[in-house]
């Protein structure tokens, strides 16, 4: 008898350590399971393309000290180290921009300070791969730093009628911007992503560029896509034959910024978003700590 009751007794205590395990259990993951995001990133690579800075072509010898500015920051670590303080655990620096003043030697940069995290704004300071960047090459040059924030389709335009020296804005190479400025030496592979709603299960299968393309071939303009105004995604979205892009047959909706754009489709103004892939990872994860 006094067996039986030790082993009812052990039954007991099993049962109801396992009950207390699942009830926390289920306390604690529960929230999690039911939590959706608001958006997600595709993990596929629609595009290849290189990112470069704009030179101003009345000024030879500033392309010849950028490109050798570039060489020296990937030869001693300085590139990889200011893109760890973005894509990894470092810590970003802010950089601050000086009045314009034509009596001073400055180094007048234009950029589009909404293209996180190669271009944004805290409060007055600057930050980003690409300020921190230009910080350099102006201490380097001797000259103080000056940044003009403008929209991204008048950067290049900018540089092209000497209102500013370079343009470092997460830019493409692209031939046709070439007639407004000389490109450096890249400094930075990049791509296109596409952005959905975080229970879109569209593109869950696709496995590469192919089968998400064959998906957007498949859409007339009812379906609306989002992109960042004059950037390789207006121009993947709407075909482009200089970069070999066909486009599709979808209606193409451009935005100031890709926050913009992602802000649109979470409220159902677009199906999809396309911009480049850091800056998608970027807007995502701000959006989705705020749902």
């Amino acid at each position: 008898m006094k067996k039986l009751i030790k082993i009812l007794a052990v039954v007991m205590v099993v049962v109801l350590s396992a009950t207390m395990l699942y009830a926390c259990g289920g306390n604690e993951n529960t929230p999690n399971e039911e939590k959706t995001q608001a958006v997600k990133v595709i993990d596929i690579d629609l595009t290849q393309e290189e990112y470069a800075f704009g030179v101003d072509k009345t000024q030879p010898e500033l392309l010849a000290a950028v490109n050798e500015f570039i060489a020296e920051i990937k030869a001693d670590g300085t590139l990889e180290e200011i893109c760890n303080k973005y894509f990894g655990d470092g810590t970003p620096t802010a950089v601050k921009s000086a009045a314009l003043d034509p009596s001073k030697d400055q180094l007048v940069v234009a950029t589009n300070a909404a293209f996180e995290p190669f271009e944004y704004t805290v409060g007055e300071d600057f930050y980003g791969v690409d300020m921190e960047i230009a910080a350099l090459l102006a201490e380097k040059l001797g000259k103080e730093l000056v940044v003009n924030h403008m929209d991204f389709d008048a950067v290049c335009l900018s540089v092209g009628q000497q209102k500013c020296d370079i343009a470092m804005a997460g830019l493409t190479i692209k031939p046709d911007r070439e007639e407004y400025v000389n490109f450096s030496d890249s400094y930075y592979s990049a791509s296109q992503r596409i952005i959905v709603k975080g229970d879109d299960t569209t593109f869950d299968a696709c496995t590469d560029a192919a089968s998400v393309e064959a998906i957007l071939n498949t859409y007339d303009a009812s379906t609306k896509i989002g992109v960042q105004t004059g950037t390789t995604g207006q121009f993947y979205v709407e075909g482009d034959e200089s970069w070999g892009f066909t486009g599709f047959a979808v209606t193409c909706t451009g935005y100031k910024n890709g926050s913009l754009a992602v802000q649109d489709l979470i409220n159902g103004g677009v199906n999809y978003v396309i911009i480049d892939s850091a800056p998608a990872d970027c807007i995502t994860e701000a959006i989705n700590a705020v749902q």
